[in-house]
């Protein structure tokens, strides 16, 4: 895939995870239980900006696009399994928001080793 094809991606899961971290926020204050809600929409409301670093820092570490998609998948699964357990009493499949968890955290560990090495050089 394209470079700029994966920029425009992270950042249209950037503004779209922006807007549902506030939705959720704002949906969760105005429940009983605001555990569930609270929790995707700070999962949400984290890695939107986390993207746009990721676009910013393109060309300057390693891995970017890799640990972007890791964020975008895991925010997915574990703010989703999130949301749909607090409407419908039930998540997405046994184990979706531990398995969202630990991709985010793969996400985070690969941004740290990806700065740890200089970027390929592209010739």
């Amino acid at each position: 895939m394209r470079d700029d094809v994966r920029i425009r991606i992270m950042g249209i899961f950037a503004g779209l995870f922006g807007m549902c971290g506030i939705g959720l926020a704002a949906a969760a204050s105005h429940m009983d239980d605001q555990r569930l809600l609270g929790g995707a929409s700070l999962m949400c409301l984290i890695h939107a900006p986390a993207l746009i670093g990721l676009i910013a820092a393109g060309g300057r570490i390693r891995f970017t696009s890799a640990a972007g998609g890791l964020f975008i998948l895991g925010v997915l699964l574990f703010a989703g399994d999130l949301v749909r357990r607090h409407f419908t009493g039930f998540g997405l499949f046994p184990m979706s928001a531990p398995s969202g968890g630990m991709i985010m955290m793969a996400g985070w560990l690969l941004v740290g080793i990806g700065a740890l090495f200089p970027p390929s050089s592209r010739g």
